[in-house]
């Protein structure tokens, strides 16, 4: 192919490995001498450690070889939007993503046609109608949490990781199916069968849950967390078979429904049904089956609850490093009234600079730090910046997003956090690249400035900055989850302020080096987050 190849000895796919691997690392990284490309590359995750080292030694382009495949890891801007232009020669490798069929095939899983079709359902709820409701939830959701954290100002929050995660996880019930919670811990909730405690549980261990036998789950000599994680399974299953009875009869009644995102999958599911009383038996499935229903309320669950609660918790962290960015992000709250609930199409699109918090975490810390991808059936050519390659049939690609995200090609200062890069008055849109290079724009601006009236936000090159994927594949709820972000930042810093806690003897540098170290202390399972983000401790105050 005319491109460096690094070999390998261990496929990383491999289940075995992937059993095996996070409990090996600890003894692994204590050898007194390094293991080369193995000890770079069949780590899970190594996208994030590596930070670009790979792609300076060897270039935007080039292949891993293991025993099952080659890999091309790709960090060129164009040689990616080729790929994602090109959705039928570079395809999703769906044997990679079966183990989201929990409960069913879904969009995650579906290649061409068929993904078409689930695509078209699954975007559907999430239009601007619902994006108000999202706006009210999380103001509410945020309220509570902050009743929660600012009840006695000199106690340390307990938990910053698992309140985002109950934040969102009441997010997504209220808004996606109806299923409202106060904020609380889920062990004041109910009880262990309800809606959100069973989906507590069934995401908390979902790695489990994939890849073990269900019926397993439920053995009497099984371990009891196993048991535990088998009923809320069926549990969650019964929930969701009730959403569906309650909407299918709305619908036979000729009534609207509770309009959730079930409402909007029952009526696709009966135009299936209409569909498969067609006289035409080679007719194209249309709607989705039940099995398929199911399916991608779990992927849905699945995507929406980690990703944003985990983003929260990168951005609290870094907003008790950075105090002044706190204070930046507040002066364009001070124009906007206490009460913000009923008032989503007037202030989310004003408010850039809680945007900029999001942008700005999610440059660093995507949730999924490299898309794979396949060339599936034939060979296809990938046209780089100085050549055109070849690659072989059934090979795969790793689209390194994180590199890419943090590359000193298009951002100046790539693995600083730094919200302010984001936002600009210049009018000149088509400058909007290189306004990310310039390093003074990195500073957060002198506070007790008006907020420019005609402030926006910075639009980077075309596939230099894509954690919600780019193309068609791009996630349905890349705004739902920027509109609950941006209600829980504009309802925490309107009056409050997060602040770190020192330890004894601590300077405020040293408490922020250790807040940006346990911010790279990472680990990948599933999705990219802190292995312990409330080793630093948190209070709320009063502005």
């Amino acid at each position: 192919m005319g491109i460096p190849v690094v070999r390998l000895c261990v496929d990383a796919q491999n289940l075995a490995w992937m059993i095996l691997e996070p409990h090996l690392w600890p003894f692994i990284e204590k050898l007194p001498f390094s293991l080369g490309s193995f000890g770079r590359y069949s780590r899970r995750g190594w996208f994030f450690h590596d930070k670009g080292d790979s792609h300076r030694r060897y270039g935007p382009v080039w292949a891993l070889a293991t025993p099952r495949e080659i890999t091309l890891i790709v960090a060129e801007s164009e040689a990616i939007h080729n790929i994602f232009q090109r959705r039928t020669d570079f395809v999703r490798p769906s044997i990679m993503y079966k183990v989201l069929e929990v409960y069913g095939p879904c969009i995650s899983t579906a290649n061409g046609p068929d993904w078409a079709r689930h695509r078209k359902i699954v975007a559907t709820p999430f239009n601007e109608n619902i994006m108000s409701y999202v706006w009210d939830e999380s103001i509410e959701q945020g309220r509570q949490m902050l009743d929660v954290w600012a009840e006695d100002e000199a106690t340390e929050i307990t938990s910053v990781s698992k309140d985002t995660r109950t934040v969102s996880l009441n997010v997504l019930a209220a808004t996606g199916f109806r299923k409202s919670y106060p904020f609380r811990s889920v062990q004041e909730q109910d009880g262990p069968s309800s809606y959100r405690d069973s989906l507590q549980t069934i995401l908390d261990n979902a790695i489990l849950l994939m890849v073990a036998p269900r019926n397993l789950l439920s053995m009497p000599f099984a371990p009891k967390s196993w048991q535990i994680l088998g009923k809320a399974a069926k549990d969650f299953k019964n929930h969701m078979l009730t959403m569906l009875n309650d909407e299918t009869k709305a619908l036979n009644e000729g009534k609207p429904g509770s309009g959730s995102l079930m409402t909007t999958l029952v009526r696709a599911m009966d135009i299936q049904n209409t569909s498969t009383k067609s006289e035409t038996s080679n007719e194209p499935q249309k709607g989705l089956s039940v099995d398929e229903i199911f399916g991608n309320i779990f992927v849905i669950n699945f995507a929406g609850h980690d990703t944003t609660a985990n983003t929260l918790s990168f951005a609290m962290l870094f907003l008790a490093a950075y105090p002044a960015v706190q204070d930046w992000v507040a002066e364009e709250l001070k124009s906007i009234p206490d009460n913000l609930e009923g008032k989503y199409s007037e202030l989310y699109p004003k408010l850039n600079r809680c945007r900029a918090l999001m942008l700005e975490t999610l440059r660093l810390f995507p949730p999924v730090p490299s898309l794979p991808k396949l060339t599936y059936g034939s060979p296809q050519s990938l046209k780089l910046k100085d050549k055109t390659i070849v690659i072989p049939q059934n090979s795969g690609l790793l689209i390194n997003l994180i590199n890419t995200q943090t590359s000193s090609t298009y951002w100046s200062e790539p693995f600083a956090w730094r919200p302010a890069r984001w936002v600009t008055n210049s009018p000149n849109t088509e400058s909007d690249p290189a306004l990310l290079l310039e390093p003074e724009r990195l500073q957060t601006p002198k506070l007790g400035s008006t907020v420019p009236a005609d402030e926006r936000l910075v639009t980077p090159s075309r596939c230099t900055y894509f954690p919600w994927a780019d193309g068609g594949h791009s996630c349905p709820g890349n705004k739902f989850s920027q509109v609950e972000f941006v209600a829980v930042m504009a309802k925490l810093l309107r009056h409050y302020r997060v602040r770190a806690i020192h330890n004894p003897g601590e300077t405020c540098g040293q408490t922020r080096g250790r807040i940006l170290a346990t911010t790279q202390d990472v680990d990948l399972q599933l999705l990219l987050r802190m292995r312990d983000a409330d080793q630093v401790r948190l209070r709320c105050i009063r502005a």
